[in-house]
């Protein structure tokens, strides 16, 4: 059965990837959330989509400026204890305070293995990052994003160990969700809201949506059963 997750909290009537937003998707009963992490410039890990927030550069400001529905990654994952919860880590090389050193994936890494009971993926659209997830966690499930083509992206994440691969809806058909299969790699599916994808992810077999429309993916899969 695929799972649905909400991207970044259920957000229909609040503002997305806050404490709110996760608890409105826990209360839905969805299998889990996505949520995106950054680093300040004190070392914390807050969740928040873009490098900028009301003008402050998250990198750059320490937790403690930043706008208080800003949350901590550890407040979101207390919040979403017992689901399943994709971390997906902003470090990009043409963002603000890309780190290449593994810093900011170990700081991830130490903060995610203290959420007992809640499944974790961590996902990252720079290859470098995830590698670097790898080369520090065996265990961990790891998922490579992927948004404007697969080519052998498959073989890739195969390759490095990583135990799945977030593309983008418009990228996966049957062909895609069987060589993944085959290669034993998790399809996590983004971000897919109109009802016609919902269907057809469900049909493929897909491992998860992460999906905008967290009620309706819920009505539409359980239909499929």
């Amino acid at each position: 059965m695929t799972d649905v997750l909400a991207h970044r909290g259920a957000h229909s009537n609040v503002r997305d990837n806050t404490l709110d937003s996760f608890r409105e998707a826990r209360e839905l009963g969805v299998a889990g959330v996505e949520l995106d992490v950054r680093r300040t410039s004190d070392g914390s890990l807050v969740v928040h989509h873009d490098p900028v927030v009301e003008f402050l550069t998250i990198c750059e400001t320490p937790a403690h400026d930043l706008p208080g529905y800003v949350p901590s990654l550890e407040e979101s994952l207390v919040v979403l204890a017992g689901l399943c919860v994709n971390v997906e880590i902003k470090n990009s090389p043409d963002e603000p305070g890309y780190d290449d050193s593994g810093s900011l994936v170990r700081a991830v890494l130490n903060r995610v293995e203290t959420a007992q009971g809640t499944t974790v993926i961590i996902s990252c659209f720079d290859l470098a990052t995830c590698e670097a997830v790898r080369a520090q966690s065996d265990s961990v499930d790891l998922a490579w994003l992927v948004q404007r083509s697969l080519g052998d992206t498959l073989e890739t994440a195969h390759a490095a160990r990583f135990t799945g691969v977030n593309p983008h809806v418009s990228l996966v058909n049957a062909d895609v969700a069987r060589r993944a299969d085959e290669l034993g790699l998790s399809l996590n599916v983004w971000t897919v809201n109109a009802p016609r994808d919902l269907a057809a992810m469900g049909r493929l077999g897909v491992a998860r949506v992460i999906t905008d429309e967290p009620a309706l993916a819920l009505e539409i899969l359980s239909t499929l059963e």
